[in-house]
């Protein structure tokens, strides 16, 4: 075979797309984990995705584009690599119990830890940003609550407050957690375990079943 017959093919223009897109939404969510989006510089995203400022805009509209794009992307890879872990347990509690393990590994890549940053930074604002968080918070929220309600029935979770609150529970002292250690592992995920078995009533902690 010649040289020539095993060169790869140029990408094409939608491949180069996005590549540099994905490129700008890891270094935005980078950047939005470690300085938050009112410290956030354009300039500096491009510069470490290795672009330019303009090919940033080509991509995105400003900063509240990026965050957004960056927030639609944390939605869609949280639920296949973190939220369908719930569905593998032998009842509820333990679904919860996975969820937190698993949001902990998640989040011990910096670039996961965009949301968090952002949900802190525009808490109780009317905003773009902090409205789309709170719709991903409530829907989170609304689906532990119904974890709950599933396990309060089959006695794998004891009665308790409201699923709702506790639900909201849930998630403040499994979030408190991860970013208290801030992706110390294995610790991170052993005791985001341990905070969520507390709000949920749980007496002991099942077998960990923890991913390394």
């Amino acid at each position: 075979m010649t040289p020539a017959a095993t060169k790869r093919p140029r990408p094409t223009q939608a491949e180069r797309s996005a590549r540099s897109r994905s490129a700008l939404l890891e270094s935005a969510a980078r950047g939005l984990s470690r300085h938050g989006y009112a410290n956030l510089v354009l300039e500096e995203v491009a510069r470490d995705a290795g672009y330019t400022r303009g090919a940033l805009y080509h991509q995105f509209k400003g900063k509240e584009d990026l965050a957004l794009a960056v927030l639609e992307w944390v939605d869609e890879t949280w639920w296949p690599e973190v939220g369908a872990l719930a569905e593998d347990q032998p009842n509820a509690a333990a679904g919860l119990l996975a969820l937190a393990r698993g949001h902990a590994v998640y989040c011990r890549r910096d670039i996961a830890r965009a949301m968090m940053a952002l949900r802190i930074e525009f808490s109780g604002k009317d905003h773009p940003v902090g409205r789309t968080i709170d719709g991903m918070v409530k829907t989170l929220v609304k689906y532990c609550a119904q974890l709950i309600e599933a396990g309060r029935g089959e006695g794998s979770i004891p009665p308790g407050p409201p699923a709702k609150e506790v639900a909201s529970a849930w998630l403040g002292a499994m979030e408190g957690v991860v970013i208290a250690l801030a992706g110390r592992a294995p610790h991170d995920e052993e005791l985001a375990a341990r905070a969520a078995a507390g709000v949920l009533g749980l007496e002991g902690l099942p077998a960990s079943g923890g991913r390394k």
